[in-house]
């Protein structure tokens, strides 16, 4: 490890690869609402922020496994339960009064088709606005899980996915 004194050691956020400080410094300084979208090996979670000197404040937030209370029964980290998280926080925000945000997917690769921009297009197609372009989502069959459904027998995941949509929608129309 280097040492002297003209080193300097990286504030621990980034020596433990969990924040982009240049990244986060241009998001800060929009002065928008970020929406927040972070995935684990399990889960999707989004989050609209605010940004405020004292910290970040959480104005609406959504995570999959809140889906099992519309009856998805099914994995919550695929890409159906990324658009469904997706579309019931576009839906929850919107009721709380926001209608604007600004993407951010912290450190997470930027390939289109992923679950990150599958959350993208169900807040998108919940009505709420996100500066994006549209040849980064997924397909619609993928969204409905229809290419899980030809791999698996007995897979009901499209008719799942209409399902939950219906009643998701329903809740907050």
């Amino acid at each position: 490890m280097a040492t002297g004194p003209r080193y300097k050691v990286a504030f621990r956020r980034r020596r433990e690869g969990r924040t982009n400080y240049h990244h986060r410094l241009r998001l800060l300084l929009s002065k928008e609402d970020r929406v927040v979208v972070r995935k684990s090996s399990r889960h999707m979670q989004v989050q609209l922020v605010a940004p405020k000197p004292e910290g970040d404040v959480t104005l609406s937030s959504a995570i999959s496994t809140e889906l099992s209370k519309y009856g998805y029964s099914a994995a919550t980290g695929n890409t159906t339960a990324a658009y469904l998280t997706g579309l019931l926080f576009g839906y929850r925000a919107l009721g709380n009064g926001h209608e604007y945000g600004v993407l951010d997917i912290g450190l997470q690769a930027s390939s289109p088709g992923s679950r990150v921009y599958a959350t993208l297009k169900g807040i998108v197609d919940s009505g709420f606005e996100i500066p994006h372009s549209t040849s980064v989502f997924p397909s619609d069959e993928r969204v409905r899980g229809e290419h899980v459904a030809e791999y698996v027998e007995g897979s009901n995941l499209p008719e799942l996915f209409d399902a939950v949509k219906e009643k998701i929608s329903a809740d907050f129309n």
